[in-house]
């Protein structure tokens, strides 16, 4: 592993390389959603996830939503609504009890 690599580089390509991981990821996210930072890190989380299940154009088309709608949901002073977690969830292939 390069030392140049960023950690979000790693963690997407663990990520794509475990597909498992992917679920055990936002799993741990999800259960830190009540402590200090939660919810930012859960949106980086899945943003990761994202990035490791075809980057933002395959999720945008999977959702019908617009890529810089994607972007701002999931940026770490994002405020998604359920209805767009749900989407962007199912189209990386997971679901909502597969993390809870």
């Amino acid at each position: 592993m390069s030392r140049s690599r960023s950690h979000d580089e790693t963690v997407i390509e663990m990520i794509r390389n475990d597909p498992e991981f992917a679920e055990a990821y936002l799993h741990t996210a999800f259960e830190e959603l009540d402590e200090e930072g939660g919810e930012s890190g859960f949106l980086m989380a899945l943003r990761h996830v994202v990035e490791a299940r075809g980057g933002m154009a395959l999720v945008s088309e999977k959702t019908g939503l617009s890529r810089e709608s994607l972007y701002r949901a999931l940026s770490p002073k994002g405020n998604p609504t359920l209805k767009t977690m749900k989407k962007v969830i199912h189209a990386a292939g997971l679901s909502f009890s597969a993390i809870a």
